[in-house]
């Protein structure tokens, strides 16, 4: 082939490079893919964060764990993304989806921390981890065990079971008992911070709309600093580089600790399900295939797993990024990649997470109490999915009482086994999800058009004896009629 002719080649194939936005496979060119992958990345940033910071404060770490905890959970959290989207053998779901160390575990971080520390957290993780890939396995086989009244009734109680932290949070400290607790300038910095993310949501407009927990954080953040709230004493001393280290933490492994591990990772798989379909149908138009669920749910187990060993909290699928795909019908990989890649180069620089230590507690609680509203309200859409019978409202109802009910009076269940009482006494998530799966599999499948049909049949059945009763009486007093007019006779003659 002729110099010439290779020329004309090469151009033809350069001219037909797929560079769509709207293709998994796209690779638009970097200046316009840059915006659309930073807003992914702002949208998925506080997420990210937050979690490390809540657990922190928990287990007691001291700064330069804490800073760990966030480097490491922004860095997982970029390679979980990237791997998700290329995906290696089996593993991970090859899906506009972005990943990452998720707010659905934190009740149960907190209550595992709360009694066995870091340590005991890792070492459920890494059970938890394995859990979630056996899930993938045979998930095909067993969905049918999760319907939206399980879910959705679980997800709500994640929701609701944040609620305190976020309070905690907006008056000053995840500690009751620290100084200035309540006062009332970390409730101002903190109303501020939520007034701004609701402007920015509900009158924002493109990126602004789209990252208002970011924009929330920024200005709650320049009022702390104006305020003298913030200090900036831990970041100067942070490097600028620095390499993860494998087993920074010892593990600890507590059964208690393990099995409320492995429900949430369980429930978090159904979470995954939903999103997963969330991104087919709203960003690709068409339903979530099995070979992706399964390389999903394989390579989240997988990443969890792994991520143990380095410090990272076990990671998820983002729904607000998921939003996003839905609304923008952007599935292109390179564009969520490239947002895996800034987390990557961030998480490799403690600088960044110092940085991210110096956000005062209440712009923290300020800005995530509507995340966790949202997650609320996304139960509160699962469970809508599924008929509202009587049948279904008993298991959420009772769930929902449970758990929460358990959570409000610890004192309840003091005279339970030590085990038992640190599964379900610390993370109403665990009971709320025994509760429901276990009522699910056990009461009868009825739907409204059953029950319907049912009181017809009681009402029926009701009528049908009323009338016999009545047929009863009629001839009894027929008969006494008789009877009466007989003896009548009798006397007569």
């Amino acid at each position: 082939m002729s110099k010439a002719s290779a020329s004309s080649v090469q151009r033809k194939r350069v001219s037909e490079k797929n560079t769509s936005l709207f293709d998994f496979y796209g690779k638009p060119r970097f200046l316009k893919a840059l915006p659309l992958s930073l807003q992914h990345l702002l949208a998925m940033i506080a997420g990210v964060i937050t979690p490390p910071i809540i657990v922190a404060g928990v287990v007691g770490a001291s700064m330069e764990e804490k800073l760990l905890l966030i480097q490491i959970a922004v860095l997982a959290s970029g390679v979980c993304t990237v791997f998700h989207l290329y995906g290696v053998w089996k593993f991970g779901a090859r899906l506009p989806a972005i990943f990452g160390v998720g707010f659905a575990y934190v009740p149960t971080l907190v209550a595992v921390g709360a009694q066995y520390g870091i340590e005991g957290i890792l070492g459920a993780q890494l059970i938890g981890g394995m859990t979630m890939v056996v899930v993938g396995y045979f998930i095909q086989y067993i969905r049918h065990l999760f319907p939206p009244v399980v879910a959705g009734t679980v997800v709500l109680v994640i929701g609701l079971s944040l609620y305190d932290i976020a309070i905690r949070y907006m008056a000053g400290s995840g500690n009751v008992n620290a100084p200035n607790f309540g006062d009332p300038i970390n409730w101002i910095v903190a109303v501020v911070t939520l007034l701004t993310v609701l402007i920015a949501a509900q009158f924002g407009k493109g990126v602004i709309k789209l990252s208002a927990i970011i924009v929330g954080i920024v200005v709650g953040y320049l009022l702390a600093l104006a305020l003298g709230m913030v200090s900036f004493g831990n970041v100067a001393s942070a490097p600028w580089i620095a390499i993860p280290q494998v087993m920074p933490f010892e593990m600890e492994f507590h059964a208690a600790a393990i099995a409320s591990m492995i429900v949430i990772c369980i429930i978090n798989s159904v979470q995954t399900i939903g999103d997963l379909s969330a991104t087919t149908v709203g960003g690709m138009n068409r339903e979530l295939k099995t070979k992706e669920l399964t390389g999903g749910l394989l390579g989240n187990g997988l990443t969890t797993t792994i991520s143990s060993f380095f410090g990272a909290l076990p990671t998820a699928t983002f729904s607000q990024n998921v939003g996003i795909v839905a609304m923008t019908k952007v599935i292109s990989r390179y564009v969520l990649a490239l947002a895996g890649i800034f987390m990557i180069l961030a998480g490799l620089s403690p600088k960044f997470g110092a940085i991210m230590t110096t956000i005062p507690y209440p712009v923290l609680g300020g800005a995530t109490i509507t995340v966790f509203g949202m997650i609320t309200m996304t139960g509160i859409q699962l469970l809508v999915k599924d008929e509202m019978s009587a049948r279904n409202m008993t298991i959420v109802g009772l769930a929902l009482a449970l758990s929460l009910g358990i959570a409000s009076v610890p004192s309840a269940i003091e005279q339970f086994p030590a085990m038992l009482r640190d599964l379900i006494g610390g993370a109403p998530i665990v009971v709320a999800a025994i509760t429901a799966f276990t009522l699910n599999i056990v009461l009868p499948k009825k739907s409204l058009s059953d029950e319907a049909k049912e009181r017809e049949a009681i009402a029926k059945a009701d009528e049908e004896a009323a009338k016999a009763e009545s047929d009863k009486l009629n001839q009894k007093l027929s008969q006494n009629q008789n009877l009466s007019q007989s003896n009548a006779n009798t006397h007569a003659d």
